[in-house]
């Protein structure tokens, strides 16, 4: 069975390449254009990672990672163009485990995703 991992960002031409690369390596993709939408599939179904643009059109990914934290414990990636320092340290202390900064090598994200996934044991939350 592929791990499951949940995509959020509003850009919908980086979304569906983010897609494109998880798919050749077989991972089962769920993706949103919307925190809303997202908060939905995280509530429904059990993943094994997210991938969380910070700049949303409704909930920003911050508070996203936040509420993904309050009931599980699987690894969060935020990829976004907020690159300051501040920003890195924010994503972080709010539970994100890897914080990769557009623009971004798509074969790196993958990779990343790769390491996440080996170095959590597999999620018990439902």
């Amino acid at each position: 069975m592929s791990d499951k991992i949940l995509i959020v960002d509003d850009e919908i031409e980086i979304a569906d390449l983010i897609e494109v690369y998880l798919k050749n390596e077989n991972y089962t993709v769920f993706k949103f254009y919307t925190a809303i939408e997202a908060l939905k599939c995280i509530e429904n179904i059990p993943l094994d990672l997210a991938i969380l643009d910070v700049m949303l059109p409704d909930i920003n990914g911050f508070t996203l990672c936040q509420k993904i934290r309050e009931q599980h414990t699987y690894p969060v990636i935020m990829l976004t163009a907020k690159d300051a320092e501040t920003d890195k340290i924010t994503g972080l202390t709010l539970g994100a485990d890897d914080y990769i900064t557009k623009p971004f090598r798509p074969l790196e994200v993958v990779a990343r995703v790769k390491s996440q996934l080996s170095s959590t044991p597999p999620h018990t939350d439902s």
